[in-house]
């Protein structure tokens, strides 16, 4: 077995032909992975794209009340952050390819399946449950998993990369969404979304692979590791996780600022943006083309904080993020119009910048805490996150049932930002990785 570590190693990173003539170096197949994990992530993310837009043509095609369609969201996000960490534990126990297979084949289901509800359970069946088992099966800790398994090197750099696929595939999908819901309807959009799913299956079965040593390569930046036999008790071994980090002061601090990024995001943003912009009066197209801002920002700054979190404390950066966010969020009230206006152009240029930036240190911090579990343990951190939106989409929606007006949901999402603010700043540092500490009494062995 040393015999081929060193071969394939050798094999991998040499530099030079035989002939000792310089050999061009081709590009390491874990970017060839990432970049299929991105394109997967962009086609899962396309239904994310239209809770927003389709909050007001259920309204009024069916009555449905807001507080009704917004549980539909809720139990869609909270299904895609409960889900996260069993997806990252089947991962181990069936491969990526499968997981993400069915995953995507989920998603097409529950949206080809809505174009003919005619209930509010229904919605509630194929948007709630099969949409968010489908994306929370490629939610972040698929990303973290795909990190974790090819990368040694440069992994806060590649989990802002991955991390941004969500917000490019609101980039592509959110304007076209839009467009495709105010000429032709919300149905042709729901298909729109489930072609999206479909089309990428091909790219996932025939480029993905599990696991570098499925190819011979060691994983980029690091040295060959013997791919690990297939994990059995997935389910039991998730929850084990679970118990285990439940126990840690940290666990419940990265779970609570994480939940609180996720009602601040996806729960209120992304939600309820675009009908509240409708409340003053401003286009559907006008108000989902500022969301699609956000994601293009939204792939600069999470870019760039992987790079931060390669050279600073994960912790700090996390404290800054949630304070400007929270500030940002109690000066939108008085930012909403009719017409697009530049202060409301730079609040959607900072929150792009902002939006999904907290994953890189949280990752960064899960790994720190947790090593070889860190996987998992993110996914139940992201579930966290989900149940926050889960909750803010439906309130937000009881709250402008009741009220007429989202302010009161903002100026609350920001006052939790500063929470979030001060709980990053108290996760306490570990002086040696999880990893390194699990793998220090087995060196003399070796």
């Amino acid at each position: 077995m040393l015999g081929r570590v060193t071969q394939t190693t050798d094999s991998t990173a040499a530099a030079g032909t035989p002939h000792g003539l310089p050999r061009r170096r081709r590009v390491h197949r874990a970017w060839i992975v990432a970049a299929v994990t991105f394109v997967t992530i962009i086609g899962g993310a396309a239904f994310n794209s239209l809770p927003g837009l389709l909050i007001d043509p259920l309204h009024t095609e069916f009555g449905w009340s807001r507080g009704e369609i917004g549980l539909a969201v809720s139990i869609d996000m909270a299904l895609y952050g409960l889900t996260a960490p069993f997806a990252a534990a089947l991962m181990d126990r069936f491969g990526i390819r499968k997981v993400v297979v069915v995953a995507l084949s989920a998603v097409a289901a529950g949206a080809l399946a809505s174009v003919w509800m005619t209930a509010a359970w229904q919605l509630m069946l194929y948007w709630g449950l099969l949409v968010g088992l489908g994306t929370g099966s490629m939610a972040l800790a698929f990303s973290a998993t795909v990190t974790n398994r090819w990368f040694v090197a440069r992994r806060g750099l590649v989990t802002g990369i991955l991390t941004a696929a969500g917000a490019s595939g609101q980039l592509v999908f959110l304007p076209l969404c839009a467009w495709i819901v105010e000429e032709h309807g919300w149905r042709p959009a729901s298909v729109t979304v489930a072609l999206a799913a479909v089309v990428v299956v091909p790219f996932v079965w025939f480029l993905m692979r599990d696991h570098p040593a499925d190819v011979g390569l060691a994983p980029y930046g690091g040295p060959f590791v013997e791919k690990p036999a297939p994990a059995t008790g997935a389910a039991r071994r998730t929850v084990r996780v679970l118990l285990d980090a439940a126990r840690t002061g940290p666990f419940w601090l990265l779970a609570g600022s994480f939940a609180i990024c996720g009602a601040s995001t996806n729960g209120l943003i992304r939600t309820h943006f675009v009908p509240s912009a409708h409340d003053h009066g401003m286009a559907i197209t006008a108000a989902a083309s500022l969301l699609a801002v956000i994601g293009i920002f939204d792939i600069i700054g999470t870019v760039f904080s992987g790079w931060l979190t390669d050279r600073f404390d994960a912790r700090r950066l996390l404290a800054v993020y949630y304070a400007l966010r929270g500030v940002s969020l109690l000066f939108l009230p008085m930012l909403m119009a009719p017409a697009v206006h530049p202060p409301m152009v730079f609040f959607i240029v900072f929150y792009g910048l902002d939006w999904v930036a907290t994953v890189p240190p949280t990752l960064a911090l899960c790994r720190e805490q947790y090593g070889e579990d860190s996987a998992i343990v993110f996914g139940w951190v992201l579930a966290s996150h989900q149940v926050g939106a889960a909750l803010v989409a439906f309130l937000g929606g009881v709250a402008r049932d009741v009220t007429g007006s989202y302010d009161m949901v903002w100026y609350a999402s920001g006052a939790l930002c500063a929470t979030a603010a001060l709980m990053a700043l108290m996760v306490r540092r570990r002086s040696e990785p999880a990893d390194a500490l699990r793998s220090a009494p087995a060196r003399p062995a070796a």
